[in-house]
């Protein structure tokens, strides 16, 4: 294990390398969730309980250790040497390990539909705890729930609209922000430790383990106490735009203003012993002096939308990661700046606009939602932890090191996730509900391809070849096009799918000067781009592949166009028309793409199960891009060719035949 570490710590420095612009990048762009959990933590602790010193000093001995094992240890020190490349994240790490194990793709789906879930409760939480911090002030007192409803409502609207646009110009403020934030969150925490300096017992991991085992009902508070790590999984999500060096000394700065803030506020929740904590209180505001309570507000509003941004961005990302490794519906992607990375996918932008209204709508207040917020980002890390755990082993770390990995991490998911399970009821049916859909959606999606390639028949090219040349070059067969170009799902050169055969020989002589066949192969590597040609027969057959990473958009239109110049620069193809008075002119014949598009035909036995992922595979293709589409082809230059999709043959159709005398 040591040699690992070691070794993946001094590869690839780049990626290590530490400025104070990286630094204060990752303040702005890592740290939203986790950073805003002051806002809500310790009042879910606390809640309805009297104040007492085992509640207060238990509770921020509770987050300590759960900062520093769950956050520090398992993410910033050992998941984030999981680098794909550079980047991070739960489809990064599955990339890592899938050619290891087919079965993790599994893991890879309900981590990315938790993650996705976590991304619809995490802005109505973090901007209502800042907006219902304006009951501080002498003057908000009475504002009604329903107004703050509605300032939520707005706020959150705006935030949407503006995806659209990109964040490039307003992102540059995101990280002075960020750091005025936690500022604000470690000088007000330092303020108030003198108020009850019986606090710093708390780092004592005793308490902690004395509330849970003695507290009435205290293994449940593991549930509240979850909420201060709920971002931790940013830090891997977010490792391609900050790098791990930085994330590492920005995490320092992040939980020491994170821990002297939880110190503060326990302190003055001891000098209100034997109290209960009036609903309204929240003991993050209480901390301020009265006449900064306003530029409090304004700034956890600030920070918040910030969080709720890098959850919006980072959903973007996480869709068009799943759509590159074919477990998600091919979307329509908009690309608003030039920055790398920078996406905006209006299909999921409005999903988690109406999940985030809905949410607001249904639980008003900020103290009803920590009910919904928690369960799902549990399970996404247990599903990080077993994919991580399966990447040690395929890079040859000591099983019983592995197994404590495990051991030490499950204990610590599997306690919060059935602390958690009790606000099933209360709230989290909503997310697992989320969850649970979004994650039938990529299992639909995957489980249908693999019905589909039953189906999918290939032959030997070669035993084709004669009869296309014979036809190329038959003038009684009108010419359908100068270059025809199929995609082709055909891995092995030397094969292609029966079914663009019987295209360009049955259905209807397809003639042209040069077929091509270009397949497309996404490979682990999140951003490789390159590309291999295979002249079959000079200037009649060629087969281009491209090796395009999980991260890479599919613009085959454009890349396909590259490769051709490349091509006649070399002097490998010739593709000026093939008509005298054309060629005679030196000009350039047609390009003409043949996309297969398919569809379900009623000549199918399917079983009950494989029926009923077929027809909501179809479902999602109708709302989903096109073929031609998704591979970013000029729908002027593609004819869409229609066939039947058999996967199971009817084999039992009993007919008679009755001979008339």
């Amino acid at each position: 294990m040591v040699a690992f570490l070691l070794n993946t710590y001094f590869v690839r420095k780049d990626i290590n390398r530490i400025s104070l612009a990286g630094l204060v990048v990752a303040l702005g762009i890592i740290y939203g969730d986790i950073g805003t959990s002051p806002l809500y933590v310790f009042k879910a602790i606390v809640g309805n309980n009297p104040v007492s010193d085992l509640l207060v000093i238990g509770g921020i001995s509770c987050i300590i250790w759960t900062l520093t094992l769950q956050t520090t240890i398992k993410y910033v020190i050992l998941t984030l040497r999981a680098d794909n490349k550079g980047e991070g994240g739960i489809f990064s790490l599955y990339a890592l390990v899938r050619r290891h194990a087919k079965w993790a793709v599994t893991f890879g789906m309900i981590g990315g539909a938790a993650l996705l879930a976590d991304g619809i409760i995490t802005p109505p939480i973090t901007v209502t705890s800042a907006i219902e911090g304006l009951r501080t002030l002498e003057v908000f007192k009475d504002l009604s729930q329903w107004t703050i409803v509605k300032i939520v409502l707005t706020i959150i609207t705006l935030m949407f609209v503006v995806q659209q646009f990109g964040t490039v110009s307003i992102g540059k403020l995101f990280g002075p922000i960020m750091v005025i934030w936690f500022s604000m969150l470690g000088v007000l925490g330092l303020s108030h430790i003198v108020d009850d300096v019986s606090v710093f017992k708390a780092f004592s991991p005793h308490y902690a383990i004395k509330l849970l085992t003695t507290y009435p009902r205290g293994f449940m508070i593991l549930g509240a106490v979850f909420l201060c790590t709920t971002g931790a999984e940013a830090l891997y999500s977010d490792l391609g735009h900050c790098g791990k060096g930085n994330i590492r000394v920005s995490w320092t700065f992040v939980k020491a203003c994170l821990i002297l803030n939880y110190l503060g506020q326990g302190a003055w929740l001891l000098t209100q012993k034997g109290q209960v904590i009036p609903k309204d209180t929240n003991p993050f505001f209480a901390i301020m002096p009265e006449w900064f309570v306003i530029f409090g507000v304004l700034i956890a509003t600030l920070a918040s939308i910030i969080a709720s941004q890098a959850l919006i961005s980072g959903s973007f990302t996480l869709i068009s990661e799943a759509m590159r490794l074919n477990l998600w519906p091919k979307l329509k992607i908009n690309y608003p700046t030039e920055m790398r990375g920078q996406l905006y996918i209006p299909g999921i932008n409005t999903m988690l606009f109406v999940g985030c209204v809905a949410i607001v709508l249904i639980f008003k207040e900020s103290s009803s939602m920590e009910a919904a917020y928690g369960l799902s980002i549990t399970i996404c890390m247990l599903m990080t932890s077993c994919l991580f755990a399966f990447y040690l082993y395929t890079r040859r770390v000591r099983l019983s090191l592995i197994l404590i990995y495990l051991v030490t991490f499950f204990t610590l998911e599997f306690s919060f996730l059935f602390a958690n399970l009790v606000k099933f009821m209360h709230g989290g049916y909503v997310t697992v509900i989320v969850a649970g859909i979004l994650f039938l959606i990529m299992m639909v999606w995957y489980k249908s391809r693999k019905i589909k390639n039953r189906y999918v028949e290939f032959v030997k090219l070669e035993d084709h070849l004669p009869v296309i040349q014979e036809l190329s070059n038959d003038s009684t067969i009108p010419k359908y096009a100068t270059h025809l170009v199929y995609m082709s799902s055909a891995d092995n050169p030397k094969e292609i799918e029966h079914k663009i055969i019987y295209s360009i020989l049955n259905k209807k002589p397809k003639r042209a000067d040069i077929y091509w066949f270009v397949h497309v192969d996404v490979v682990d590597e999140p951003y490789l781009s390159e590309y291999s040609v295979q002249t079959i027969i000079p200037n009649e057959v060629i087969r281009v592949e491209f090796r395009l990473g999980f991260k890479v958009e599919q613009r085959i239109n454009l890349m396909f166009r590259m490769v051709v110049e490349d091509m006649v620069r070399n002097k490998e193809v010739n593709i000026t028309s093939r008509y005298e008075s054309l060629s005679k002119n030196n000009v350039v014949g047609d390009f003409q793409f043949i996309v297969m598009e398919k569809f379900l035909s009623h000549d199918n036995d399917l079983p009950l199960y494989e029926r009923l992922v077929m027809r909501m595979y179809f479902f999602l293709k109708k709302i989903s891009l096109s073929e031609e589409r998704g591979f970013g082809l000029d729908s002027s230059y593609v004819t869409i060719e229609k066939y039947p999709l058999v996967v199971a043959p009817v084999t039992n159709l009993q007919l008679r035949r009755i001979i008339h005398s």
